[in-house]
């Protein structure tokens, strides 16, 4: 079709050259026109080749879109199918949070209601704790409720759950009121409580402040058995970090949140779900 157009061009050149010629116009003016007509021809070209290539781009484009779109369909397709996933992961989420709830209550009622009433303690025992914690200034204890209170600190190194050797003596001392008199008795539930501080070394045996704070009830408590309290005598639990006793906005707050508390419980007190009366 181009080269028709330009043959087109060419005769009417050549016919109006001639007829020029006729009328006795200089052959220069005729080869100005011809080259006049040749570069419109080529501008024309280029111009046709601009409209080709920006529709090859247009269609691209178009391409692109399409492609996008899909993109954007089968991204919106995942991120349901996530919602979806998290919406599960949040229901069983809430499951745990109502059963860990639960058995956060069993415990914290146990908790009140030896802290509300009075202490089971006799008079010479509770003089014998007072003196204990005159001898131990990390041992603390409240002669109203019968609740000890040991520095985490004093018993264990950081994020460890084995009991120190100079801590041993103090519990020995604990042991043995315990195993003296009228607290022959009474039984002890050993609780454990953290800082909110990450383990910097977790381990195995207690990756989260869960898991350490129950380990260092457990060898407290195994330490008072060593020390000849029985077993059936005594419970323990572990409150991670979610029952400090000030904010933890500094070290030596953290440092008062870290650690073991032994309630002395009268003779029938559930410690822990068991019931004494069961008891061989």
């Amino acid at each position: 079709m181009n080269w028709i157009r330009f043959t087109l061009l060419s005769s009417c050149c050549a016919l109006a050259l001639s007829q020029i010629a006729c009328t006795g116009v200089s052959r220069r003016h005729l080869r100005m026109s011809q080259h006049r007509a040749m570069r419109l021809y080529a501008e024309n070209q280029e111009l046709m080749n601009e409209n080709s290539t920006l529709a090859m781009q247009s269609f691209e484009s178009q391409q692109s879109m399409q492609a996008l779109a899909q993109q954007n369909a089968q991204l919106e397709q995942q991120l349901a199918h996530t919602h979806n996933h998290l919406n599960i992961a949040n229901e069983r989420l809430a499951n745990l949070q109502h059963e860990r709830g639960e058995l956060h209550d069993r415990y914290k009622n146990l908790l009140i209601r030896s802290r509300s009433g009075h202490s089971p303690l006799s008079e010479e025992a509770t003089r014998r704790f007072q003196e204990l914690a005159r001898k131990y200034p990390n041992f603390e204890f409240d002669p109203i409720t019968g609740v000890s209170k040991f520095h985490a600190d004093v018993l264990f190194s950081s994020g460890s759950a084995n009991l120190r050797e100079s801590a041993r003596p103090m519990l020995h001392d604990l042991a043995e009121i315990m195993n003296h008199g009228s607290a022959r008795s009474l039984n002890m539930l050993v609780v454990g409580h953290t800082d909110d501080q990450p383990i910097s070394n977790a381990s195995v045996n207690h990756p989260t402040n869960w898991h350490l704070s129950t380990n260092r009830a457990n060898s407290v408590l195994m330490a008072l058995e060593e020390c000849g309290v029985a077993d059936h005598r005594m419970g323990a639990a572990g409150y991670g970090e979610t029952q400090p006793l000030v904010a933890n906005t500094s070290q030596q707050a953290r440092q008062r949140n870290r650690r073991v508390e032994i309630f002395v419980l009268s003779p029938d007190a559930v410690v822990a779900g068991w019931d004494p009366r069961h008891k061989h």
